[in-house]
């Protein structure tokens, strides 16, 4: 019976001390969430024509960076979505560049050509964007406010909040 007691006095004491560290400051009911907003860091490339593009000049609208390259399925998948989401926000204001990333102008020509993409085509040849931007794996699409903040990063277009950044006005 003592030792009964001893056992389930150690586990108590052990649950309120193992726990309790854990569990102050962790949860408040109906507290306001403010997220984490970073800066999207600013770049300079060139297009398939020459033609410089640099982010910050681009400021006050926001802008869709599509990372991705020729050899990817996943990214050619995600062409259809990507022409909707053109033709869809593009009159609305937003800014769609894909991101090619080290790969030869004439590969990705060649590629934007067959596959009819509509918008700004920009050349990572040496992947310094991607490193900045720390892409791991394509696609991957960051959505950057009007105020140059990153609102959203993603791998598909399903799961980019774009009604949010663009709300239908009734």
């Amino acid at each position: 019976m003592k030792n009964k007691l001893t056992v389930c006095l150690t586990i108590l004491i052990m649950m309120i001390f193992g726990v309790s560290p854990f569990s102050f400051g962790q949860f408040i009911p109906n507290a306001p969430f403010k997220a984490e907003t970073m800066k999207a860091p600013d770049f300079t490339l060139k297009d398939l024509k020459g033609k410089t593009f640099t982010l910050s000049k681009n400021s006050g609208k926001p802008i869709l960076l599509f990372f991705g390259a020729t050899w990817c399925p996943s990214c050619r998948t995600e062409i259809p979505a990507m022409k909707n989401i053109y033709a869809t926000y593009s009159p609305k204001g937003l800014e769609i560049v894909y991101v090619n990333i080290g790969e030869s102008p004439k590969r990705v020509e060649k590629f934007v050509n067959a596959n009819s993409l509509p918008y700004r085509i920009l050349l990572d040849e040496n992947e310094n964007v991607a490193d900045q931007y720390s892409i791991m794996g394509v696609p991957t699409f960051i959505l950057i406010d009007k105020d140059g903040l990153i609102f959203n990063i993603s791998h598909r277009t399903a799961d980019l909040p774009l009604k949010k950044l663009f709300p239908d006005k009734k």
